[in-house]
């Protein structure tokens, strides 16, 4: 399995979205509980120009892998970008600091963006940020 998502991921980043994201489902369907995999498929979303349906894999992932660094990472980038364009989404409340989880999880910006820390912002605020 873990050589099949290796595969993926290299598809992805030279731009074979079909083969990654025929790989990432085949994984999906033999175990439906590998984060990995469903955050693969988040990301072919992405390449895709489909946000709201990379957030609802992303948010999926981590119904699973509540740890998962990368959806983390991705779930809270999307969540920003999508506050930035004035469509703030239902977060999980696993997300969430402890301070805001008895608030409603909506949210109209994340803290600590890129911005914030006076980085330059990464590659997937970029490239959404086209549009």
């Amino acid at each position: 399995m873990i050589e099949r998502l290796l595969e993926a991921e290299r598809d992805l980043v030279v731009g074979l979205v079909d083969r990654a994201e025929a790989i990432y489902r085949s994984l999906v369907e033999t175990d439906p509980q590998n984060a990995v995999a469903v955050v693969g498929l988040a990301r072919c979303a992405l390449e895709r120009g489909d946000d709201r349906g990379a957030y609802a894999l992303t948010v999926r992932a981590l119904t699973i892998d509540p740890e998962n660094a990368a959806a983390l990472r991705l779930e809270a980038r999307l969540s920003e970008i999508f506050a930035a364009r004035g469509q703030p989404v239902e977060r999980p409340a696993s997300v969430l600091p402890d301070a805001d989880r008895a608030a409603p999880a909506r949210v109209s910006g994340a803290p600590g963006s890129d911005e914030d820390r006076g980085q330059k912002p990464g590659l997937l605020r970029r490239i959404l940020g086209r549009r």
